[in-house]
């Protein structure tokens, strides 16, 4: 049996945008004659007949934005989803959600599965993904904003990721440490966990302390993961580390329980820095350390960006937020 054409396979042969196709067909007043011609003959030529999502596009009342993010299981991520939905629900747009699970093959499936339930623009988190998804992107020509890290090419609204690891290690230099660790995510597949612990380990580099003598533990972003990679820094081999910077709030907790099971003091023996800003990392005793991320913000800034590109075509300026250490209990003089 024949499968049957989508308005993305009529894009494609046309060389135009979705949003262009179903102008085309609902407002062919504002699509080029020769634009509207080259649809036409796509369409055609494909024996396309418009489905009820496409219709509906087409129609201006699907009004839907595609958001594809790491996990939903760190609140984080969460924060910023309801950002971006609560601003587009104000201008009557839906948010679609995908999560890949740092599975790059994934998300390029979920891209191309959002595009083809008429997202008309979409926001994704960081600047590296699998080439089948920029190649679909390219083709698609789809608005797109990358979230959470910059681009040299594209607009993004995001953070200084290196300028967050800089911040970490500055932080307990001045404390007197001088023995380090850090426990961060899987760096493959992460740019913003790279930067970050490049940013770590560039500020101990200016301040005299070899690369090599900071262990990096590579864990899953849990809780679990945060205690593993306690073990592991324990366990290395040159002097006790006494200084710990974590990729995100979920390792620094993890850290902790680990540390108070373990009988370290904290900070006493050992110091601790997360990233992120959770609010529940205020509540804790003892208060964790953590780089403050305004993702609520972003979130909104996102959707702000994605509603103007899509009502005035064209690309908006990308932003980098500003950030700040916020200092809690678990960082104190070096022992």
């Amino acid at each position: 049996m024949k499968s049957r054409t989508r308005i993305i396979d009529v894009a494609l042969r046309a060389g135009v945008s979705v949003a262009t196709v179903s102008r085309a067909f609902a407002r062919p007043d504002m699509v080029r004659p020769e634009t509207r011609e080259r649809i036409q003959r796509a369409a055609q030529e494909l024996d396309y007949v418009m489905d009820g999502a496409a219709r509906a596009l087409a129609l201006g009342r699907a009004r839907t934005v595609g958001a594809v993010v790491p996990t939903l299981d760190n609140a984080v991520f969460a924060q910023a989803v309801h950002g971006l939905q609560t601003v587009l629900n104000r201008s009557g747009y839906q948010l679609l959600i995908a999560a890949h699970d740092y599975d790059l093959d994934q998300e390029s499936r979920q891209i191309r599965a959002l595009v083809e339930s008429a997202a008309e623009a979409l926001v994704v988190v960081g600047a590296e993904h699998a080439e089948s998804a920029w190649q679909f992107i390219r083709q698609s020509r789809i608005p797109l904003l990358i979230a959470w890290s910059s681009h040299d090419r594209l607009p993004y609204i995001g953070f200084d990721n290196e300028r967050i690891g800089r911040l970490a290690a500055e932080h307990l230099l001045e404390l007197g440490h001088r023995h380090f660790g850090i426990i961060t995510g899987h760096r493959a597949n992460n740019d913003r966990t790279r930067a970050r612990c490049r940013g770590f380990l560039h500020a101990l580099r200016r301040a005299g302390i070899a690369e090599s003598a900071c262990p990096i533990s590579e864990q899953t972003f849990s809780f679990e993961g945060g205690r593993q990679g306690l073990h592991a820094l324990l366990q290395y081999g040159g002097p006790a580390v006494t200084g710990v910077f974590c990729g995100n709030d979920v390792l620094a907790m993890g850290c902790l329980f680990e540390a108070q099971d373990l009988g370290l003091e904290v900070p006493g023996q050992l110091s601790i820095v997360g990233c992120d800003g959770l609010p529940i990392v205020s509540q804790m005793r003892p208060s964790i350390t953590t780089i403050d991320l305004p993702t609520l913000a972003l979130g909104q800034a996102c959707a702000k960006a994605l509603l103007d590109w899509l009502e005035h075509d064209r690309a908006p300026a990308s932003v980098t937020f500003d950030i700040r250490l916020r200092q809690g209990q678990t960082s104190a003089l070096a022992p």
